[in-house]
């Protein structure tokens, strides 16, 4: 799936009047994203960037309910600008990674959400445009499926069409992110003296070991889109005692939901069987995290963003689909459920997400050009969305097309 800015549609016009609402707002946004960055909180525990969000919404009359879907750190805020018109949902994630603080940009998400949400709140009461926008907190994205628990919760009843933007080393619109399980394999032995009466041990660890290397093997055999890693979470107690319980964390990702709950899924559960049985132990092995859906991109929002990245002096490239590397995200879950946009907006440039050169740079010059044309360019695809029913009817049939319409 490609897509360049052709100027066609008015998303670009509308990107560069929200561009002067997010410079309007360029102190409140970028200390959000900076205070943010400064306090990383981990999955699920994002209770001072949910509040600071909640703070910057309500402050400009967002309507901000807390706990949504019983998630103590998400929310959902609204503003209402006349009657009738669609409901267009923002997601905002906030949540940081282990040992590296803001490695994935989240701050920068969070800021150029809400940056959207209020810029494109703007736009609609200049042009006296009837619409609903609903800014999403989703807390969790590192692995925890906030989304996922948003979605299930009714969080988008109602809503026509969803967007965020992600922080990234380039700009893109239409990156298709990978399917993902988050499993675990749990390896129970017998723990014995490891020198004075080894022969009485069933070693856990052997057990664990034995996985990765299969899976290391198993890579050779799997399609070119698959990918799986692997952490040993725990690994014994002692040296001097045989490990009798090892804890192995695995993601296992590919493009195609039906390969990956299929011949891979079944494929790894025979390496942790095969192990289990080298080693003499017992195993477990489960999902321990919602399932992350591939990202299922729409055109029709992909060509709006990419006419609003090209007034923002942010062309995209053409051919900006699936291009041999990419992650995963809980929005791909959003996307299976409405029309939905993912896009990239520069913030370090060059850098790699969850590395630790991007977590340097997440609160620097660029990061704070990505919140302010973030916010800008997803504005300027919301406020084409409301100002021109027949785009979101566009979008909407794109959509119901994707998979011969089996939705």
């Amino acid at each position: 799936m490609s897509a360049t800015g052709t100027g066609t549609t008015p998303a670009a016009p509308l990107a560069l009047a929200a561009r002067a609402h997010t410079e309007d707002l360029r102190g409140e946004l970028l200390a959000l994203s900076h205070a943010v960055h400064a306090e990383p909180e981990l999955r699920f525990e994002e209770h001072v960037a949910a509040a600071r969000l909640r703070a910057l919404l309500d402050a400009h009359g967002f309507a901000v309910d807390a706990g949504t879907a019983g998630l103590p750190t998400a929310f959902r805020a609204t503003r209402e600008q006349g009657g009738g018109g669609p409901t267009l949902a923002v997601f905002c994630e906030y949540d940081a990674l282990p040992g590296l603080g803001h490695g994935c940009g989240h701050n920068v998400i969070a800021a150029a959400g809400a940056g959207a949400a209020l810029a494109t709140a703007r736009l609609l009461s200049e042009r006296h445009v009837p619409g609903r926008i609903v800014v999403l907190g989703s807390p969790g994205e590192e692995g925890g499926g906030g989304k996922v628990r948003l979605v299930e919760a009714g969080a988008l009843d109602g809503v026509d069409a969803a967007v965020m933007v992600h922080a990234a080393g380039y700009d893109a619109v239409s990156r298709t992110n990978l399917g993902r399980l988050s499993l675990e394999a749990v390896f129970t032995g017998r723990a014995s003296h490891a020198s004075a009466a080894p022969e009485g041990g069933r070693n856990a660890l052997d057990a664990a070991t034995l996985l990765l290397v299969a899976i290391g093997l198993l890579r050779q055999q799997t399609t070119p889109d698959t990918r799986i890693h692997a952490k040993i979470a725990e690994g014994g107690q002692s040296i001097n005692i045989i490990p009798e319980r090892t804890r192995v964390e695995l993601f296992a990702r590919c493009l195609d939901s039906g390969y990956l709950r299929g011949r891979l899924l079944d494929a790894v559960r025979d390496c942790v069987r095969g192990a289990a049985i080298a080693t003499g132990t017992s195993y477990t092995f489960e999902e321990v995290a919602p399932a992350y859906d591939p990202v299922l991109a729409n055109p029709v929002l992909a060509a709006l963003a990419a006419d609003a990245f090209a007034a923002l002096g942010r062309p995209v490239p053409p051919g900006t689909g699936w291009a041999g590397a990419a992650g995963s995200t809980d929005m791909g879950n959003v996307s299976q459920r409405v029309p939905a946009l993912h896009p990239y907006v520069c913030a370090v440039p060059g850098a790699a997400l969850h590395t630790r050169d991007f977590a340097a740079g997440a609160a620097g010059p660029d990061a704070d050009a990505a919140v302010l044309d973030g916010a800008a360019m997803l504005a300027g695809v919301l406020g084409a969305l409301f100002t021109e029913p027949g785009r979101l009817a566009q979008a909407k049939a794109a959509f119901a097309a994707a998979d011969g319409g089996d939705r």
